[in-house]
C-alpha cells in the first residue's frame, strides 16, 4: 500500500497542478468525501471538482511545494505550500492533507488550511467578478 498511496498522491497533486480535472476525477472514488479546515464542510467530488476547476481559472500557474509527503495506514499525509499566480499577484498557502486511499483510489481527503490565507485569495482574485473572486467551496 505505501508505494501504491505515494504513487497516487502523486497522480492526484500533478493533474491539479496541470488542471487536468477529468484526470483528479478519475482519482477519486465517486463517493469520495472531501472535508476542509477553513469552513468545517465536507463536500462530494462535483463539488470539489468545481472549486478545482476555479482554481485552473483564477490561478494560471499553480505548483506544490511538497515539504513532507508520507504513507500512513490506510492512505498518505501530505504537506505543502501552494504557491500560484493570481490577477493581484503572487500567492502562497500552506497546508496539510490527509489522505484516505482505498482501492487505489481516494475515498476521503481532510484539507487544513488558514482560513485567513482562503480570504486573501479572494481578494488578490478581485479583478474578477464576485462568482468567478469568490472559490465555490
Amino acid at each position: 500500500m505505501t508505494a501504491d498511496a505515494l504513487a497516487i498522491a502523486e497522480r492526484f497533486f500533478s493533474a491539479i497542478e496541470r488542471g487536468d480535472i477529468e484526470a483528479v476525477k478519475a482519482i477519486y472514488a465517486p463517493d469520495a468525501r472531501i472535508w476542509h479546515s477553513h469552513d468545517l464542510k465536507e463536500q462530494g467530488v462535483e463539488e470539489n471538482l468545481r472549486v478545482l476547476a476555479w482554481m485552473s481559472s483564477n490561478l494560471p500557474t499553480r505548483r506544490y511545494n511538497v515539504h513532507r509527503r508520507v504513507a500512513i495506514p490506510g492512505g498518505f499525509l501530505q504537506q505543502h505550500t501552494l504557491e500560484a499566480t493570481t490577477p493581484g499577484g503572487p500567492f502562497s498557502m500552506p497546508a496539510c492533507i490527509v489522505v484516505e486511499v482505498k482501492d487505489g483510489r481516494i475515498v476521503r481527503l481532510e484539507e487544513y488550511l488558514d482560513s485567513a490565507r482562503v480570504a486573501e485569495l479572494g481578494h488578490l482574485t478581485s479583478g474578477k467578478t464576485a462568482t468567478e473572486r469568490k472559490p465555490p467551496v
